[in-house]
């Protein structure tokens, strides 16, 4: 990445770093992918369960392959049967893996979902939830962090897909009513009520959506 963009990254993450903390949240930052990865295996000991919502960029930092190796347990609802049953396992998983749609510059997360299996286990049931977050999410504040999710996350998401949405064929959000539509709830995360159970590792790269 250029050195400048880097330069303004690590700036901007100290000052969404401090915003965390003053919500009683943890945050990272990690130069690189690799490094990103490191932190978050840091964080989740052997032997634990972990799940996830549909996180892009835990794929893209490689830490998705490394927990489905044998020294942890990973419930992958994508391989599962009876998806329900794995979905409802997240609630009691030790790590919920997800990543934000859009992040404000003081450390509010927004994450807008369909099904609200990921939204509801960011909210409430795992012991603890671990965000991986590019810095091409970071927006200066909430109103511009909706309109991100909305406008460039959701849509890139339903084309990715392949859902019958307004968006899929406007590239921005029209506040459909469509029954595909992956807008049903939305997750407004400002506080954590329970210290150490979020943590949030930035990443100096373009992330997810």
């Amino acid at each position: 990445m250029n050195e400048n963009i880097t330069k303004r990254n690590n700036l901007l993450a100290q000052k969404v770093i401090k915003g965390l903390e003053s919500r009683n949240m943890s945050g990272y930052y990690a130069a690189t992918k690799e490094e990103a990865l490191k932190i978050a295996l840091e964080l989740i000991p052997k032997g634990s369960s972990v799940t996830m919502g549909g996180a892009m960029s835990a794929h893209e930092i490689g830490l998705v392959e490394a927990l489905k190796g044998p020294d942890y347990n990973f419930i992958d609802r994508d391989k599962a049967t009876d998806k329900r049953a794995a979905m409802l396992a997240a609630y009691d998983a030790d790590f919920f893996l997800s990543s934000a749609n859009a992040m404000t510059e003081d450390g509010i997360m927004i994450n807008v979902d369909g099904n609200a299996n990921r939204v509801s286990a960011i909210a409430q049931g795992p012991k603890k939830v671990i965000f991986i977050v590019g810095m091409n999410k970071i927006t200066k504040d909430v109103d511009s962090a909706m309109k991100r999710a909305r406008n460039v996350a959701a849509p890139i998401n339903a084309q990715r897909f392949g859902l019958s949405m307004p968006c899929t064929s406007t590239g921005s959000c029209m506040d459909c009513k469509s029954p595909d539509t992956i807008c049903c709830q939305i997750l407004i995360t400002r506080y954590s009520k329970h210290k150490d159970r979020i943590h949030v590792i930035l990443v100096n790269d373009n992330l997810g959506f």
